[in-house]
């Protein structure tokens, strides 16, 4: 009897004092946590101090400073302020160095420290480890395997694929101008950008830019990119379990998904013509072939070299990165030229005397236009396409002004506040085009628009031959006017976007020859 009265209360005792053990426990987890984020702390401020730093929240760093002047108005503030870069406090335990001069980025850029793993863990689950994001040998070997799918007698034939995309999207703005002559114009510019990469990077037949599930692709990317953007500056975001679980990292996964659906029925379509009878032979006998079928030819001779994730995570990368990033500087070079009237007429006159109805431009008329090319390398120093790339330091560095960092660091380059340096570009805020004139000289790291060093943006060229298609067909069928309504705000966004749109208010030519 007494024993049975007695069971539950030693039960209960038991239970008490396992609680008690667990909270102990927890509580001596929490201590020895929050001990490690104070030496973090410490660390970073000894290891930054010699670099400037606007007063910042122990818990929140600079955030509310960078929310309410906005991203990039703060930063300019900071590279006129602070001398070639300056601390940026993301939240009390994570910190970088902003760096904005062209000596720093030299230094940087000339080093191979890896891309900062912080942020592209955030960005693999989208794009896989690619070219953007490998490193060491395997870098090395992607980037060897796929530098041929950018040699000249590849990209010759692509400026009339360019040209017939480019004329696709003018037709849809000519129906639309019809109804209303004020148009945003970065989500067609998207379009056309995503269907030219298609055809000649992916062998796609068949224009895109009427096609629904391309648009859902556009929307997908536009969502992960802020997605991205903005888990990155949440502190108790950085957590994959916990960011799994909340409404973003739902939002996440669904357009990750949207955005590889779309990759894998490349990939299927491409495999499914490559099994045709003949097909095979016909493309292996070319002399240079273009990214995917390199891609898939390698999977087929050599499997072990590159496996379907692999492939997959490259062409993820590509398609990213070879529609995107040219969306945003066509986007923001026509809105540029659209500001500035006499620049445009300029370019105009240039363009109509080589190309008359435009009917033809091939890759030789590419080097024949001077002063356009002068003003979109002006709107790309102002609208840098991609303004901040990141570098996690694997050895310690000294600058040439003799401050010095260790190993460890996060350097986040801003290619944006570069360009809008005024130590390095007198009046940069005013469109100069000819600060790009034959014969100008400037510090060989001031303008940066494809990245700089080994790690440079390996489709440049292709990038640039697109930026001048689209740019010289579009004055030679449009006047285009900014929408005073309607100014954009620039927006750091993986690529530069803009907050509210760009919307140009566009008049039809009579004829190409106005």
């Amino acid at each position: 009897m007494s024993v049975s009265a007695l069971s539950p209360s030693r039960a209960l005792g038991g239970v008490s004092r396992l609680l008690q053990v667990v909270s102990l426990l927890g509580l001596v987890l929490l201590l020895i946590k929050a001990a490690q984020l104070y030496l973090r702390r410490q660390w970073l401020l000894k290891a930054l101090h010699h670099f400037p730093s606007p007063p910042s929240h122990w818990f929140y760093g600079h955030k509310r400073e960078f929310q309410e002047e906005g991203e990039l108005p703060h930063l300019l503030k900071r590279v006129e302020k602070y001398p070639r870069a300056c601390v940026r406090w993301m939240w009390g335990t994570r910190a970088l160095l902003l760096v904005y001069d062209p000596d720093y980025m030299k230094m940087v850029l000339g080093r191979s420290d890896p891309k900062a793993q912080i942020i592209h863990r955030f960005i693999k689950p989208w794009i896989g480890t690619g070219l953007l994001l490998l490193e060491g040998q395997t870098w090395f070997q992607h980037r060897r395997m796929l530098t041929p799918a950018f040699h000249y007698d590849i990209l010759k034939p692509y400026v009339g694929i360019m040209a017939d995309s480019v004329r696709v999207m003018l037709d849809k703005w000519e129906e639309l101008v019809s109804q209303d002559s004020h148009l945003e114009i970065f989500g067609h510019v998207s379009l056309m950008t995503l269907d030219t990469i298609m055809k000649c990077a992916f062998s796609q037949q068949g224009s895109v830019q009427t096609d629904r599930n391309s648009q859902s692709y556009i929307q997908a990317i536009k969502d992960v990119s802020h997605l991205i953007i903005s888990r990155l500056r949440n502190a108790f975001h950085q957590n994959d379990l916990i960011y799994r679980l909340t409404p973003e990292g739902h939002w996440n996964h669904r357009a990750c998904q949207l955005a590889h659906q779309h990759t894998d029925a490349v990939i299927k379509e491409r495999k499914a013509r490559l099994q045709k009878e003949g097909e095979l032979e016909k493309v292996r006998s070319r002399r240079h072939l273009d990214f995917l079928d390199i891609l898939l030819f390698a999977r087929m001779e050599n499997g072990s070299s590159l496996s379907d994730e692999d492939l997959r995570a490259e062409v993820d990368t590509f398609m990213f990165e070879g529609h995107d990033t040219t969306a945003s500087g066509i986007s923001w070079i026509l809105y540029a030229l659209a500001s500035h009237p006499e620049h445009q007429q300029r370019c105009r006159e240039e363009i109509q005397s080589l190309l008359a109805d435009g009917a033809s431009i091939t890759w030789d008329h590419l080097d024949q236009m001077p002063y356009t090319t002068m003003c979109i390398k002006e709107a790309m120093r102002l609208y840098p396409p991609v303004p901040v790339i990141s570098r996690e330091l694997s050895k310690p560095i000294t600058f040439p002004d003799g401050r010095s960092l260790p190993a460890g660091i996060l350097v986040s380059l801003s290619i944006y506040g570069l360009h809008h340096n005024p130590k390095v570009w007198p009046n940069p805020e005013v469109f100069d085009p000819t600060r790009f004139a034959p014969g100008s000289t400037r510090h060989s790291h001031a303008f940066l628009p494809f990245s700089g060093g080994s790690r440079n943006c390996i489709g440049k060229q292709f990038a640039m031959n697109e930026l001048k298609v689209a740019v010289a067909l579009t004055l030679l069928r449009f006047e285009l006017s900014p929408d005073s309504s309607r100014v954009p705000v620039p927006m750091p966004v993986i690529v530069l976007r803009s907050k509210n749109g760009i919307y140009l208010q566009l008049r039809k030519l009579s004829d190409p020859g106005t």
